[in-house]
């Protein structure tokens, strides 16, 4: 973890980031209420052997964000002295700010510890994996209502037909050990079916896509971390916001992601952006906490590009902006 402690000690310095080596989710400040952006984008250069993928975990990027980052830089031989975006900065998403909170659409979960955990209020954040389109991750509140390290996994009736029908037939009951797709911990939601878990994996390569099946799947070391401290019983809230707007010190902010189609619509595309009327509907209510105008040509430039990064929108000409500030 070379490259992230020089890191760390420049983010300490400047209040915005505190690193665990033992994990490779970001902790941050909680900020004050009203505003509602933490971290900082970040630049490094490649070194030898790195690929997008190992600075993305060494980060605690996922996949699709290292991806739409960087995306004139090759995922598997960045090159030596290639600089890399790091795309550590976060609108933190919308509701209250408690327990776990899972933005499918940004393929990241949120925790806020509670008071007693901590000497500071701060806010973990993570790379996870989602459910693909026919699989889709539920919307809604739920809770935390079985711990298991070390699980058997036993796969549910429609993936043991699907794999059969792949030629790729799965055993009624895999133990633990590095076949395990569920890999050392897991944490049953109380979604009906029971088949709704957050767990780590014997796959790390690929958090950070939408390739589960419905379940969130962490590195095996972040999921690692929140078991050990969250409880049976803690809220987790899953939400599926694409598009983000907050403010920060220098303005308002918006964070645009691929919109997640629902399963009649056509197949994922990582890279498509969110369509404009998302864009509103994230914006309208935080205009209610400060009057500002918004640049309508970062606006569009910011959500057509969706690259999952915080861009500011604000602008103080009347005349070139418009004001989305409902009546």
């Amino acid at each position: 973890m070379r490259r992230v402690r020089s890191i760390v000690k420049a983010g300490c310095m400047l209040g915005c980031l505190v690193l665990s080596p033992a994990v490779t989710g970001l902790t941050f400040p909680l900020p004050p209420a009203g505003t509602d952006v933490v971290g900082q984008v970040q630049r490094i250069e490649a070194e030898a052997g790195d690929t997008l993928l190992s600075l993305g975990r060494e980060h605690g990027i996922g996949y699709e964000e290292m991806r739409r980052a960087n995306p004139s830089v090759d995922v598997w031989l960045p090159g030596e002295g290639t600089e890399v975006v790091i795309p550590s900065r976060y609108i933190l998403p919308r509701g209250e700010r408690d327990g776990v909170v899972v933005n499918v659409a940004e393929m990241r979960l949120y925790y806020y510890p509670d008071a007693e955990e901590v000497e500071q209020a701060v806010v973990e954040t993570y790379p996870i994996s989602v459910g693909r389109m026919d699989w889709s991750t539920p919307l809604g509140e739920s809770r935390i209502t079985e711990k298991t390290e070390d699980p058997y996994w036993f796969p549910p009736q429609s993936i043991l037909t699907e794999r059969r029908e792949q030629g790729r037939p799965l055993p009624d009951a895999v133990p633990p050990g590095p076949d395990n797709p569920l890999g050392r911990h897991k944490m049953r939601l109380d979604i009906p079916g029971g088949a709704y878990l957050i767990h780590g994996t014997n796959e790390p390569r690929g958090i950070g896509m939408r390739v589960t099946h419905g379940c969130i799947r962490m590195f095996p070391e972040d999921v690692e971390s929140l078991f050990n401290r969250l409880p049976s019983g803690a809220s987790v809230r899953i939400v599926n916001q694409p598009v983000k707007a907050g403010w920060a010190a220098d303005g308002l902010l918006i964070e645009a992601h691929p919109v997640l189609p629902a399963e009649a619509e056509n197949a994922y595309d990582p890279m498509k952006p969110p369509p404009m009327e998302k864009a509103v509907e994230a914006i309208a209510p935080v205009l209610d906490r400060r009057a500002d105008r918004v640049d309508h040509q970062r606006l569009a430039r910011a959500i057509e590009t969706a690259d999952g990064m915080p861009a500011r929108i604000s602008r103080r000409d009347e005349v070139a902006g418009f004001n989305l500030k409902r009546p």
